[in-house]
């Protein structure tokens, strides 16, 4: 074990994605393990207003902070991250070295041969931040931690990558780990409409980042892969991934969670009541016609990734159950993926005072909020390609929310896990998705949920359940690259079937649901930490010789 850990990613303190809740959740248990030897870097972007997840502490390593700011000149702030185990966090300000961007870029290219050429887009501001995170780790190193033996750095995506290399450069006593949630080339490869499974072992890494205008990111990807003493992902699928494109991981290190956000007894109940009332209310009110109590409300939910997550797969299957005119219960099926929004609709809004439900439908029946340019929103086209505009006669009701749900949306203001809760059954038929928190997320609500094959979550839950369909809470359809009607056509019998399910059915596959999360917790996976901090470790004694 690390005597201390310094750890950084563009999402500490920085709610964006999924690396926040990989980082978040995990530091309880870190905390619990080596109590305030963890230190979270994260980027200084709150500068007008106070960033809601994290509490300065001026107190906190004032002396080192002092040194920081007079002798290594730089901006911090330092306190605590706002999430269970309220680990210690330093805000950098990395744009100071903006100035230096070109003198940093040669430096870099002229020790490991980082092409920063042809970066565009986040690709300065991201290496900034990286170069300034690695800063802070060195500076706090040298002040305080010089006598300690064992101490990792760990950085997570290529956007922190520069500061791996940066440490082994500058402070080689430090032991560096490197963590790819998703490779940019395999995501772009993805998101690009080209086939990645099946032609996997034909890629070229080096080529196709030429081709897809990915060079920049790809080589500092690749070099802080080779470079650190521990490259690690986060499943066996993006391990096949980092095999081909950057080099083998020395070991995987899957995403747990935390299960303290869950409600339990009493409180879960009346939480799964508010926001089931909360999420048919709101679609009686946009389709103008009751919706039976007894509905099965589905969701999905992530990223605007439209073929990436399955949004295409989703959208087609909830089609066709909607034509199979032999069913009488209603299914409602909630789409929670933001978007590009200008604000709320104020018809929905005078609708939602109203006690009564009213006769007639909303224009855009289906929409929660208004959009900026709807006819560039994949989802809002597929629906109305599809015609799904919530008739009476539609036994399938779409909504579709394209806003953050953090609690001040205008139309819930609940929390994404607010509504989560109210649901019978998630469906995230993912295409690329290296690991896959919200279906973790949704069977820790005890919400049944159909993923794939093709992410990480689905293949590490295959490997411990034993029954076909839902019967285990859960169920990963086979997808691959040339598949989509099967996987369409395996949803729809899955939707079909759970409809038929009796009272007692559904409360043990809910029951099973939570049974598969609990062994999700990091309580278990956290081993496989350990395992990374110690392969790191032994590495750099190896190369200190």
């Amino acid at each position: 074990m690390p005597c201390f850990i310094f750890e950084t990613s563009w999402e500490v303190c920085n709610k964006v994605g999924g690396i926040y809740a990989v980082l978040s959740t995990r530091a309880k248990t870190l905390q619990e393990y080596n109590k305030d030897k963890l230190l979270f870097v994260g980027p200084e972007l709150w500068k007008e207003i106070p960033n809601p997840f994290f509490k300065e502490t001026e107190s906190l390593l004032s002396a080192w902070k002092k040194h920081a700011l007079e002798q290594d000149h730089l901006k911090i702030r330092v306190g605590r991250w706002t999430i269970p185990g309220d680990p210690i966090a330093v805000l950098v300000d990395f744009t100071p070295f903006f100035e230096q961007k070109d003198e940093i870029y040669a430096d870099f290219w002229e020790y490991f041969k980082v092409d920063s050429l042809h970066g565009y887009g986040d690709y300065d501001e991201a290496c900034m931040f990286a170069y300034a995170s690695a800063r802070v780790m060195e500076s706090f190193y040298r002040f305080q931690l010089q006598e300690e033996k064992n101490v990792v750095a760990h950085f997570n995506e290529w956007t922190t990558g520069l500061g791996a290399l940066y440490l082994k450069k500058n402070v080689p006593a430090i032991a560096t780990l490197f963590t790819t949630h998703a490779t940019s080339v395999g995501r772009s490869i993805a998101g690009n409409g080209k086939p990645l499974y099946d032609y996997l072992s034909g890629y070229s890494g080096d080529q196709m980042a030429r081709e897809l205008n990915m060079v920049a990111k790809h080589s500092i990807e690749k070099i802080a892969a080779t470079e650190v003493d521990c490259f690690t992902t986060v499943s066996d699928i993006t391990a096949k991934e980092c095999k081909q494109l950057l080099r083998p991981v020395d070991i995987v290190t899957p995403n747990g969670f935390e299960d303290g956000f869950v409600p339990q007894g009493k409180e879960y109940d009346k939480k799964r009541a508010e926001a089931r009332k909360a999420l048919i209310t709101t679609a009686e009110k946009l389709c103008g016609c009751p919706i039976d109590e007894d509905v099965l409300i589905i969701g999905t939910g992530g990223r605007c990734e439209f073929k990436n997550k399955g949004l295409d797969v989703f959208l087609d299957a909830l089609r066709c159950v909607n034509q199979n005119h032999k069913r009488t219960r209603e299914v409602l099926a909630y789409i929670l993926v933001p978007s590009d929004v200008y604000g709320v609709r104020s018809d929905l809004m005078e609708r939602l005072i109203e006690k009564e439900v009213p006769e007639t439908p909303l224009y855009d029946a289906f929409l929660s909020h208004w959009l900026n340019r709807p006819e560039n929103d994949l989802i809002y086209c597929a629906i109305c390609r599809y015609n799904m505009q919530n008739s009476v006669t539609d036994k399938v009701k779409i909504v579709y929310v394209p806003c953050y749900l953090n609690g001040n949306d205008k139309v819930f203001n609940k929390s994404y896990y607010d509504l989560l809760i109210g649901m019978d059954l998630t469906v995230f038929p993912s295409y690329y998705e290296p690991w896959g928190y919200t279906p973790l997320e949704s069977v820790a609500f005890s919400i049944p949920t159909i993923t794939t094959d093709l992410s990480g979550f689905g293949l590490w839950a295959q490997k411990i359940t034993s029954q076909k369909g839902l019967t285990d809470g859960f169920e990963a359809v086979h997808r691959s690259d040339f598949n989509y009607g099967e996987v369409v056509d395996e949803i729809v019998n899955l939707i079909n079937d759970y409809l038929q399910r009796g009272a007692d059915e559904v409360f043990s596959i809910r029951i099973a649901a939570r049974q598969l999360a609990d062994q999700a917790l990091w309580s278990h996976f956290i081993k496989s930490y350990f395992e990374a901090y110690n392969i790191a470790l032994n590495n750099r004694n190896l190369r200190l010789i």
